[in-house]
């Protein structure tokens, strides 16, 4: 593992990696976001989710260091009483699980289908673009409204994995243009190449040349806006669950918490709703800080 490690850092994305401070800060927090999210079963302080151990007379308490706050709750109590820094560990967990995950279905359907359409082209082509373009004409968190919604409506009982998974694939259904976009357009050059032209000579069946060689030639763009979209899927997901449609009350990410503590707000508990706040932000400014420095590493012009 170290070696590896060693080795990427001593290559030209590392060494642009080590030259860019705000790279390697972002890398700390989104490392420290990782850590904290999914090690909250063992990090956190309280289980915020445990109605056992819930005390309304704990309900809205000030940070420990104001006046009427308690050194166990240290960012303060919600309405319910949850201790607000252990649902912030808990519930970014839930931001970046679906946020990651329909990025990753995302770039599966995208490029894909971009591949598709700049490989074969003809009314294939033409089919899979007049369909970006009418994807393209709905508001992407209109249609992940309507979707999560309705599936909300139709499935009012549903466990909490069904919804994360209407969830996850109304955030998907507009989020794959992009990446279908970008790979047509690369591999629309990719295929006029020698190499290409070589396999094809060769005899190598096109799902063969597909795979193996336009394929690693137009990763870059995706790894880039891939890295940025993650930011944009979680305040998507935070967007809907503000709004009352994206994941169960019983498992609030970050945008339920802003949304519960924006009751709150003002009668003078701001603790509830700020908290969630920063770390939502501070969470999409370590990745897009990272997808801007992975843009420039990745643009041999600027090398």
């Amino acid at each position: 593992m170290i070696a590896p490690l060693r080795r990427w850092l001593a290559g030209d994305i590392g060494h642009s990696f080590r030259s860019t401070p705000s790279a390697m800060l972002a890398a700390l927090l989104a490392l420290a976001c990782l850590v904290a999210a999914f090690g909250a079963p063992w990090l956190a302080p309280h289980d915020p989710f445990d109605l056992s151990t819930l005390e309304l007379g704990n309900a809205r308490l000030p940070p420990a260091w104001q006046d009427g706050g308690n050194t166990a709750f240290v960012l303060g109590t919600d309405d319910q009483g949850r201790d607000i820094l252990s649902a912030l560990m808990y519930g970014a967990r839930i931001s970046l699980v679906v946020g990651l995950a329909s990025v990753a279905l995302s770039v599966l359907i995208g490029v894909t289908l971009g591949l598709l359409a700049g490989f074969l082209g003809g009314w294939i082509d033409a089919l899979l673009m007049r369909l970006c373009d009418v994807m393209l004409s709905f508001p992407a968190i209109l249609v992940a409204l309507l979707i999560a919604g309705v599936g909300r409506a139709l499935f009012p009982n549903a466990p909490g994995s069904l919804a994360f998974g209407v969830l996850i694939l109304s955030i998907t259904l507009t989020g794959w243009v992009p990446y279908a976009r970008t790979v047509r357009g690369s591999t629309l050059v990719e295929r006029q190449k020698e190499y290409v032209q070589a396999a094809r000579v060769t005899g190598v069946a096109p799902l063969a040349i597909m795979r193996q060689h336009v394929l690693p030639n137009v990763m870059g763009p995706v790894l880039v806006l891939a890295t940025i979209q993650v930011a944009t899927a979680i305040i998507t997901e935070a967007t809907l669950s503000f709004l009352g449609v994206g994941a169960p009350p019983t498992s609030p990410s970050l945008g339920t918490l802003i949304r519960i503590g924006n009751d709150y707000l003002f009668s003078g508990e701001w603790w509830i709703t700020l908290f969630p706040g920063l770390v939502l932000v501070l969470i999409a400014l370590a990745v897009n800080l990272l997808g801007d420095w992975l843009r420039d590493a990745l643009n041999p012009r600027l090398r």
